[in-house]
């Protein structure tokens, strides 16, 4: 080929862009913006949680100065009915069902044992006891299940520890809506 025939080349294009003024820009309309809201969220520890008493969330019975001087037990903590139901639940949970007693060895309740341990740690009075059983028998006729008492209901051959859990919750809830 003869060199004047050679196609001319072509210019050299510079490609490098100075974009400092884009970034500027976009940096200003940026602080513009309203801040975006924050919601705070719940710190969930990945261990796990602590182990509650069955009685958290409701202060521990102290003996007063004059009931040291008069050597008397402290005061029962006032709870309503539906406080008690909770309490009862939480504490069947915590010590373990029985059914045929009270109590055993192993420190086991039934529904009627869990009420009387309650009441004996100092939450509540034996009216807010009957109280509470009285609504523990409104929803068992209230649901079908005919028996004499909380603790015949406890004790039968079907009867299991989430049954009672769950009697005691629909307790507390209709204690609850009554005021009580």
């Amino acid at each position: 080929m003869h060199p004047t025939l050679l196609p001319p080349t072509p210019p050299v294009v510079d490609l490098t862009v100075d974009a400092t003024g884009l970034i500027a820009e976009i940096e200003a309309y940026l602080a513009g913006l309203p801040a975006p809201a924050r919601h705070p969220v719940a710190y969930v520890c990945p261990l796990g949680r602590t182990v509650q008493p069955w009685y958290a969330g409701h202060p521990l019975p102290r003996r007063t100065a004059l009931d040291r001087l008069a050597r008397r037990p402290a005061r029962p903590v006032p709870v309503s009915a539906a406080q008690h139901l909770e309490l009862t639940s939480r504490y069947l949970a915590a010590a373990g069902w029985l059914q045929g007693a009270l109590w055993d060895a192993d420190g086991r309740v039934c529904l009627l044992g869990a009420q009387a341990a309650v009441l004996a740690h100092g939450y509540g009075r034996p009216a807010t006891v009957q109280t509470a059983r009285v609504q523990v028998m409104e929803v068992l006729h209230a649901t079908g299940r005919p028996v004499n008492s909380p603790d015949e209901y406890n004790d039968r051959p079907t009867t299991r520890q989430a049954d009672i859990h769950r009697l005691l919750e629909r307790a507390a809830l209709r204690a609850r809506t009554l005021g009580l």
